[in-house]
């Protein structure tokens, strides 16, 4: 049974300017701010910032193995409130924790944390569900 308040995943994703460069070959996002530090730098940003839809990604992908089926995702959005910043030498760790935040007869809500060092770096990032 799924109960409010229960951890039903949570991992650390290790992203490097290789993932980056991969992400922006699936995507087809090739904006220079996600791999060129001069780039980024001229339009003020603190760094070359890892893509938000694949920061998204990664934090929905960590409740498919507790779910069993991604078909049972019924919504998803978030807020971008912080990005990404992937050093160049040391990559960057985001850490997600999906926790139950409500549930019904038909569905649950999980609210994911998103965090990148001490910065939570995705707002309101929610998940609906279909129960099992």
């Amino acid at each position: 049974m799924t109960a409010v308040g229960d951890i039903v995943a949570e991992r650390t994703v290790h992203l490097t300017r290789e993932s980056l460069v991969r992400y922006a070959g699936a995507s087809g996002d090739f904006n220079p701010i996600h791999y060129r530090d001069d780039v980024a730098a001229s339009v003020g940003l603190p760094g070359v910032l890892a893509h938000g839809m694949l920061t998204m990604g990664l934090a929905v992908e960590t409740i498919v193995p507790w779910l069993g089926d991604a078909g049972r995702i019924l919504e998803y959005g978030v807020r971008f409130t912080r990005p990404v910043v992937v050093d160049p030498e040391t990559g960057a760790d985001l850490t997600i924790v999906a926790k139950v935040g409500a549930v019904d007869d038909e569905a649950a809500r999980i609210d994911l944390t998103v965090t990148h060092g001490e910065t939570t770096v995705l707002g309101k990032a929610q998940v609906r569900v279909r129960l099992a």
